[in-house]
């Protein structure tokens, strides 16, 4: 069954939301980027190892929160087994998790 707009709204928020919270604690490392949430978009902003801004964003015309980092773009459709917007198996807040360390090196 597809999201209603108000639906999809609120899951993105909160998706958008708790992907914040889950790399609050990789930002606090000093991992040189920073999270800004603003007007339902999460932007990860990057000083080291280049300046790099990875875009999450939701499109509620399509029902999807979508990823654009490291030159690629990511359509995470809602996924009810799973109570999150995910993409080959990935959550949101993991798929951030995984690009992120990649991009740092971390992993």
């Amino acid at each position: 069954m597809a999201l209603s707009e108000q639906e999809f709204r609120i899951k993105s928020d909160e998706a958008l939301q708790q992907a914040r919270r889950a790399l609050m604690s990789l930002a606090d490392d000093d991992a040189g980027f920073e999270l800004e949430l603003q007007n339902g978009v999460l932007n990860l902003v990057f000083e080291e190892p280049s300046e790099t801004k990875f875009v999450v964003s939701p499109n509620a015309p399509v029902r999807q929160v979508w990823v654009s980092a490291m030159g690629k773009s990511y359509k995470l459709p809602w996924s009810p087994e799973h109570a999150s917007f995910v993409i080959n198996g990935e959550t949101l807040s993991q798929l951030l998790d995984r690009l992120t360390r990649t991009f740092l090196g971390k992993r």
